[in-house]
């Protein structure tokens, strides 16, 4: 018992920290959203509506739309690549071909110009590259692949790749890093026992390779599933959530109807369902793949 309480009082301080900066603005949100609360009102508060934000949500056409784009673009595209190319360059800087050619600190040192870029910077950088007169479409051209420029950001085809390719871009360094300190920490005693049994490369990768660096794989997707559907940045300053709505994810629609709309209560309505949407995805992660991961390890 005595144990319990020196615990309790050591996680004590991190605790209430934890309800002031988390739990407070989400009970603050959660009553917002059910008022009619103005941006240009704010002195004079919001009239309750009860529920009548969120079933204006679920009414509205382009709900579904906004939500397709955050799950299914925006996020489970986008990770997905993220991870199969960032476990693909991991590989590569660890192979026996970049150690011969000692060409392993040049290629860390340039993955680690994509992350050092503000996203900021790396949505100014490919809408200067992807631009109708931009380096791109004169290099296709000039090959022969396309015909004439591409506006990629205001074709509908070719607008979500070019925002889910600068994303790839500006975050794929740091999981392709990240699995690379875990890849070496694999036993090499492994992979001799293994090349001893006349194992090739493929099983060696399925069987050992793979199952270490599992672990990483998980922690890495769902900190990317988070990152990715709250994203703002991205979308926003590549195509401010268009052409037109085509792009609008949950997040940019947040910020239009605060900001542009001028309806907070609505707004923070949207910003409950979008902490609903993340609360449901990590329950079923914890069910499903960290028990699983913490049965194995025990």
């Amino acid at each position: 018992m005595r144990s319990r309480l020196f615990i309790f009082a050591m996680l004590a301080p991190s605790f209430a920290l934890l309800v002031l900066f988390y739990a407070y603005p989400i009970v603050q949100n959660f009553s917002m959203s059910l008022t009619d609360l103005s941006l240009l009102g704010m002195s004079r508060g919001g009239n309750w509506v009860g529920l009548e934000n969120y079933r204006e949500i679920l009414r509205s056409g382009d709900f579904g739309h906004i939500l397709f784009n955050t799950l299914v673009w925006l996020t489970l595209t986008s990770v997905a690549i993220r991870l199969g190319l960032g476990l693909a360059i991991a590989v590569l800087l660890n192979s026996t071909a970049l150690k011969r050619l000692r060409m392993q600190t040049i290629a860390r040192l340039g993955l680690l110009i994509p992350w050092a870029t503000p996203p900021i910077v790396a949505v100014v950088i490919w809408r200067w590259l992807l631009d109708p007169h931009g380096v791109v479409n004169k290099a296709l051209v000039g090959i022969g692949i396309i015909d004439q420029p591409v506006a990629f950001f205001a074709n509908v085809r070719t607008v979500w790749p070019a925002i889910v390719t600068i994303m790839v871009w500006n975050t794929v360094p740091l999981i392709a890093l990240s699995l690379l300190s875990s890849l070496q920490t694999v036993p090499e005693e492994l992979y001799e026992a293994a090349e001893l049994e006349g194992a090739n490369q493929w099983q060696v990768f399925r069987y050992i390779t793979l199952p270490f660096l599992m672990p990483a794989i998980l922690v890495l997707g769902l900190m990317s599933v988070f990152w990715s559907f709250n994203n703002f940045v991205y979308v926003w300053l590549a195509t401010g959530a268009g052409p037109g709505t085509l792009t609008n994810v949950l997040a940019t629609e947040v910020y239009i109807k605060a900001f542009i709309d001028f309806r907070l209560g609505y707004s923070s309505a949207i910003g409950i369902v979008m902490a609903l949407v993340m609360a449901v995805f990590g329950a079923v992660y914890l069910r499903l793949v960290a028990r699983r991961q913490l049965e194995q390890s025990l």
